[in-house]
Protein backbone atom coordinates (compact mmCIF):
# COMPACT_ATOMS: atom_id res chain seq x y z
CA UNK A 1 0.00 0.00 0.00
CA UNK A 2 0.82 3.40 -1.12
CA UNK A 3 2.37 5.88 1.82
CA UNK A 4 3.65 9.22 1.22
CA UNK A 5 6.63 8.76 3.53
CA UNK A 6 7.49 6.90 0.30
CA UNK A 7 8.53 9.98 -1.64
CA UNK A 8 10.32 11.29 1.61
CA UNK A 9 14.25 10.08 1.59
CA UNK A 10 15.94 9.59 4.96
CA UNK A 11 15.74 12.37 7.38
CA UNK A 12 18.16 13.48 10.09
CA UNK A 13 17.12 16.24 12.62
CA UNK A 14 18.12 18.23 15.19
CA UNK A 15 17.53 20.61 18.07
CA UNK A 16 19.85 22.41 20.72
CA UNK A 17 17.26 25.54 21.65
CA UNK A 18 15.81 24.08 25.12
CA UNK A 19 17.81 22.32 27.60
CA UNK A 20 17.12 19.04 26.18
CA UNK A 21 19.08 18.24 22.71
CA UNK A 22 16.80 15.98 20.42
CA UNK A 23 17.81 14.28 17.62
CA UNK A 24 15.63 12.27 15.35
CA UNK A 25 15.90 10.27 12.13
CA UNK A 26 13.17 9.13 9.97
CA UNK A 27 13.66 5.94 7.06
CA UNK A 28 11.65 3.83 5.60
CA UNK A 29 8.71 3.88 7.65
CA UNK A 30 10.65 3.70 10.96
CA UNK A 31 11.86 6.48 13.25
CA UNK A 32 14.92 7.04 15.45
CA UNK A 33 14.94 8.80 18.17
CA UNK A 34 17.25 10.44 20.95
CA UNK A 35 16.98 12.83 23.86
CA UNK A 36 20.25 14.04 25.66
CA UNK A 37 21.50 16.80 28.17
CA UNK A 38 21.43 19.86 26.57
CA UNK A 39 23.25 23.10 27.41
CA UNK A 40 26.35 23.97 27.89
CA UNK A 41 26.96 19.84 27.35
CA UNK A 42 25.21 20.05 23.67
CA UNK A 43 28.50 20.63 21.51
CA UNK A 44 29.56 17.63 23.59
CA UNK A 45 26.88 15.16 22.85
CA UNK A 46 25.72 16.24 19.71
CA UNK A 47 27.89 14.68 17.04
CA UNK A 48 28.19 11.21 19.05
CA UNK A 49 24.28 11.39 19.36
CA UNK A 50 23.66 11.98 15.74
CA UNK A 51 26.34 9.56 14.97
CA UNK A 52 24.94 6.77 17.17
CA UNK A 53 21.38 7.65 15.59
CA UNK A 54 22.97 6.31 12.05
CA UNK A 55 24.28 3.71 13.07
CA UNK A 56 21.28 2.33 14.84
CA UNK A 57 19.45 2.73 11.28
CA UNK A 58 22.33 1.35 9.55
CA UNK A 59 22.86 4.53 7.25
CA UNK A 60 25.54 6.57 5.86
CA UNK A 61 24.77 10.04 6.14
CA UNK A 62 25.48 10.44 2.22
CA UNK A 63 22.64 8.15 2.21
CA UNK A 64 20.39 10.60 3.63
CA UNK A 65 17.91 13.26 1.91
CA UNK A 66 18.73 16.18 4.01
CA UNK A 67 19.74 17.41 7.65
CA UNK A 68 16.65 19.80 9.32
CA UNK A 69 17.58 21.71 11.89
CA UNK A 70 15.68 23.68 14.63
CA UNK A 71 16.81 27.17 13.94
CA UNK A 72 15.46 28.85 17.34
CA UNK A 73 13.98 30.67 18.72
CA UNK A 74 15.92 29.34 22.14
CA UNK A 75 19.25 29.46 23.92
CA UNK A 76 21.77 31.40 21.97
CA UNK A 77 24.62 29.31 21.84
CA UNK A 78 22.35 26.16 20.98
CA UNK A 79 20.51 27.33 18.26
CA UNK A 80 24.25 28.75 17.14
CA UNK A 81 25.60 24.80 17.42
CA UNK A 82 22.92 23.04 15.95
CA UNK A 83 23.03 25.13 12.76
CA UNK A 84 26.56 25.30 12.53
CA UNK A 85 26.88 21.19 12.85
CA UNK A 86 23.69 21.34 10.87
CA UNK A 87 25.69 23.20 7.86
CA UNK A 88 28.99 21.22 8.77
CA UNK A 89 27.44 17.68 8.08
CA UNK A 90 25.56 19.02 4.59
CA UNK A 91 28.29 20.39 3.35
CA UNK A 92 30.28 17.65 4.16
CA UNK A 93 27.79 15.02 2.17
CA UNK A 94 26.31 17.49 -0.34
CA UNK A 95 22.80 16.77 1.31
CA UNK A 96 20.58 20.02 1.10
CA UNK A 97 19.49 21.38 5.17
CA UNK A 98 15.70 21.58 6.15
CA UNK A 99 15.70 25.43 8.75
CA UNK A 100 12.79 24.02 10.89
CA UNK A 101 10.63 26.15 13.72
CA UNK A 102 11.97 25.27 17.32
CA UNK A 103 8.17 26.64 18.25
CA UNK A 104 6.60 25.23 15.45
CA UNK A 105 7.93 22.00 16.75
CA UNK A 106 6.85 22.50 20.32
CA UNK A 107 3.18 22.66 18.67
CA UNK A 108 3.38 19.84 16.71
CA UNK A 109 4.28 17.70 19.65
CA UNK A 110 1.53 19.85 21.53
CA UNK A 111 -0.88 18.79 18.78
CA UNK A 112 -0.32 15.32 19.24
CA UNK A 113 -1.10 14.70 22.81
CA UNK A 114 -4.12 16.50 21.89
CA UNK A 115 -3.67 20.11 21.68
CA UNK A 116 -6.77 21.92 19.12
CA UNK A 117 -5.68 22.99 15.41
CA UNK A 118 -5.16 26.76 16.81
CA UNK A 119 -2.41 27.41 20.03
CA UNK A 120 0.18 29.60 21.22
CA UNK A 121 3.28 28.87 22.19
CA UNK A 122 5.50 29.90 24.78
CA UNK A 123 8.75 29.00 25.76
CA UNK A 124 10.87 30.43 28.32
CA UNK A 125 13.75 32.63 27.04
CA UNK A 126 15.21 33.22 30.61
CA UNK A 127 15.34 36.88 31.65
CA UNK A 128 12.06 36.97 32.59
CA UNK A 129 10.76 36.29 29.26
CA UNK A 130 9.31 34.65 26.41
CA UNK A 131 9.46 33.57 23.01
CA UNK A 132 6.13 32.99 22.29
CA UNK A 133 4.27 32.31 18.47
CA UNK A 134 0.46 31.72 17.37
CA UNK A 135 -0.01 28.76 14.46
CA UNK A 136 -2.82 26.61 13.19
CA UNK A 137 -3.08 23.75 12.19
CA UNK A 138 -4.76 22.42 8.94
CA UNK A 139 -4.67 20.23 5.83
CA UNK A 140 -2.21 22.29 4.29
CA UNK A 141 -0.10 21.83 7.80
CA UNK A 142 1.09 24.45 10.00
CA UNK A 143 -0.07 28.07 9.80
CA UNK A 144 1.85 30.95 11.51
CA UNK A 145 -0.61 33.15 12.96
CA UNK A 146 1.90 35.66 14.71
CA UNK A 147 5.47 35.05 13.86
CA UNK A 148 8.22 33.69 16.91
CA UNK A 149 9.06 37.45 18.97
CA UNK A 150 9.78 38.08 22.55
CA UNK A 151 7.05 38.93 24.94
CA UNK A 152 6.95 39.75 28.79
CA UNK A 153 4.82 36.85 30.30
CA UNK A 154 2.46 38.78 31.90
CA UNK A 155 2.11 40.85 29.03
CA UNK A 156 1.20 37.86 26.92
CA UNK A 157 -0.98 36.22 28.81
CA UNK A 158 -3.37 39.34 29.65
CA UNK A 159 -3.89 39.72 25.76
CA UNK A 160 -4.40 36.20 24.99
CA UNK A 161 -6.80 34.94 27.71
CA UNK A 162 -8.65 31.67 27.30
CA UNK A 163 -6.27 30.64 24.81
CA UNK A 164 -4.52 27.18 24.25
CA UNK A 165 -1.18 27.39 25.40
CA UNK A 166 1.64 24.71 24.85
CA UNK A 167 4.83 25.07 25.96
CA UNK A 168 7.89 25.83 28.97
CA UNK A 169 6.99 29.50 30.31
CA UNK A 170 3.94 27.61 32.03
CA UNK A 171 6.22 26.12 34.27
CA UNK A 172 8.76 29.05 34.31
CA UNK A 173 6.55 32.22 34.72
CA UNK A 174 3.45 30.32 36.69
CA UNK A 175 2.80 33.67 38.45
CA UNK A 176 2.07 34.95 34.85
CA UNK A 177 -0.14 32.33 33.96
CA UNK A 178 -1.87 32.03 36.99
CA UNK A 179 -4.98 33.31 35.74
CA UNK A 180 -7.85 32.13 33.72
CA UNK A 181 -6.91 30.54 30.58
CA UNK A 182 -7.88 27.90 27.88
CA UNK A 183 -6.07 24.22 27.93
CA UNK A 184 -2.84 24.24 28.66
CA UNK A 185 0.64 21.64 27.93
CA UNK A 186 3.47 22.51 29.81
CA UNK A 187 5.19 19.73 29.19
CA UNK A 188 5.08 20.32 25.12
CA UNK A 189 8.83 20.65 23.89
CA UNK A 190 10.33 20.32 20.26
CA UNK A 191 10.90 16.68 20.66
CA UNK A 192 12.27 14.68 17.88
CA UNK A 193 9.27 13.08 16.53
CA UNK A 194 7.63 16.50 16.23
CA UNK A 195 10.91 17.62 14.41
CA UNK A 196 10.61 14.78 12.26
CA UNK A 197 7.10 15.41 11.72
CA UNK A 198 7.81 19.01 10.18
CA UNK A 199 11.28 17.98 8.06
CA UNK A 200 8.75 15.69 6.22
CA UNK A 201 6.38 18.39 5.45
CA UNK A 202 9.46 20.91 4.35
CA UNK A 203 10.42 17.99 2.31
CA UNK A 204 7.08 17.31 0.66
CA UNK A 205 6.83 21.14 -0.19
CA UNK A 206 10.19 21.49 -1.61
CA UNK A 207 11.55 23.93 1.06
CA UNK A 208 15.63 22.22 0.80
CA UNK A 209 18.08 25.02 1.46
CA UNK A 210 21.72 25.29 0.61
CA UNK A 211 23.89 24.36 3.73
CA UNK A 212 24.94 28.37 3.97
CA UNK A 213 21.33 29.35 4.12
CA UNK A 214 20.57 27.38 7.17
CA UNK A 215 20.73 30.06 9.59
CA UNK A 216 19.67 30.69 13.07
CA UNK A 217 16.23 32.90 14.10
CA UNK A 218 17.16 35.54 16.56
CA UNK A 219 14.46 37.09 18.07
CA UNK A 220 16.24 38.72 21.10
CA UNK A 221 18.69 41.74 19.88
CA UNK A 222 20.36 41.57 23.22
CA UNK A 223 21.18 38.78 24.76
CA UNK A 224 24.00 40.14 27.60
CA UNK A 225 24.90 43.16 28.94
CA UNK A 226 28.19 45.07 29.22
CA UNK A 227 30.36 45.27 32.32
CA UNK A 228 29.26 48.99 32.22
CA UNK A 229 25.86 47.86 32.15
CA UNK A 230 25.89 45.87 35.24
CA UNK A 231 27.94 47.94 37.10
CA UNK A 232 25.11 51.45 36.59
CA UNK A 233 22.56 48.51 37.10
CA UNK A 234 23.52 47.81 40.58
CA UNK A 235 23.99 51.67 41.58
CA UNK A 236 21.15 53.15 43.23
CA UNK A 237 18.46 55.14 41.35
CA UNK A 238 18.53 59.23 42.81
Amino acid sequence: MFHPDDLVPPLLVLDCATETLHLGLAAAGRQWVCALPGGAQASVALLPGLIGLLEEAGLGLRELGAIGVGRGPGAFTGVRTACAVAQGLALGAGLPVLALDTLMAVAEDARTAGAPEALWVAVDARMGETYAAHYRHGPQGWQVLAAPALHDPAALAARIPGAAVAGSSLLAHPEAWAGPGGARWPAAAPRAAALLALAQAAWRRGERLDAAEALPLYVRDKVAQTTAERAAAREPTP
